[in-house]
């Protein structure tokens, strides 16, 4: 039997397709040796070309399913990603402060690739001010940091100012993902305790990359689980999914999904 499994919860959607939310967290937990536990926010119909429909679990699920998680295994990380709502939000919330989670995640899904609202701004509110106060790492992309610092960032420079604001949201450490500019490198800005870092790597030429951002949340959340320090874990994750990017899998008619497994 394998020893020093972890167990990592994932609080996100459901992706028909396969390639993001709850199937891309699972997959990536479990590439990377541990146990993947879930709570469900919500079904979407989905798939590489976009989000179709979205329907949100009913509270009682919601609160059921973080009960009966934490009743029994308790998570050495956890991953939050799609809420669907505000009040699946601040159940999310309570019960992760009820219980003591730690090693908290919060990938702040917002919209879709495709550009489908997937959260209305009361859902925005508290997730900044019940979910954000608990995160260890929050990993915004671009137009989700925007939104969340109402800035334009057409810049390296527009990002290191959001992720100043955004540490005073929470916390935790700020990684915000840089993907959405131009450049031959494609450059994530991280501030962590006041310090600033930049992690740059060579564009890899692949536009299937469904799934990318719950990908690297929960590699993170993998990372903590392991007792790896915030920054360390955050390169541990930037490394598993230049692999998983780099393996260059082709799968649906849209931006394709990815493999996450050697």
């Amino acid at each position: 039997m394998k020893r020093n499994v972890k167990a990592v919860l994932s609080v996100a959607g459901s992706d028909s397709i396969g390639g993001a939310g709850i199937q891309a967290d699972i997959k990536t937990i479990s590439a990377l040796g541990h146990y993947a536990m879930t709570a469900v926010t919500a079904v979407t119909a989905q798939n590489t070309l976009g989000v179709t429909l979205s329907e949100a679990v009913s509270p009682n699920m919601m609160r059921g399913q973080l009960d009966a998680v934490f009743e029994d295994i308790t998570p050495d990380s956890v991953k939050i990603g799609m809420l669907a709502n505000s009040e699946n939000a601040e159940i999310i919330a309570d019960r992760l402060r009820f219980y003591n989670a730690k090693n908290i995640v919060c990938d702040t899904v917002i919209m879709s690739t495709s550009g489908k609202e997937l959260l209305s701004n009361e859902g925005l509110n508290a997730f900044i001010n019940r979910l954000l106060p608990l995160a260890a790492v929050i990993t915004p992309n671009i137009p989700e940091a925007e939104r969340l610092c109402n800035m334009h960032i057409g810049s390296i420079s527009d990002m290191e100012r959001a992720a100043e604001i955004l540490s005073g949201m929470t916390p935790g450490a700020v990684l915000i993902k840089g993907g959405h500019l131009r450049g031959e490198e494609a450059a994530d800005i991280f501030r962590c305790k006041d310090k600033l870092y930049t992690f740059t790597s060579p564009r890899i030429q692949n536009p299937n990359t469904h799934g990318t951002g719950c990908t690297l949340s929960s590699a993170i959340a993998c990372g903590l689980a392991e007792e790896k320090d915030i920054p360390e874990a955050v390169r541990y994750a930037k490394e598993y999914i230049s692999k998983v990017i780099g393996n260059n899998f082709m799968m649906g008619h849209g931006r394709g999904s990815m493999w996450h497994f050697d």
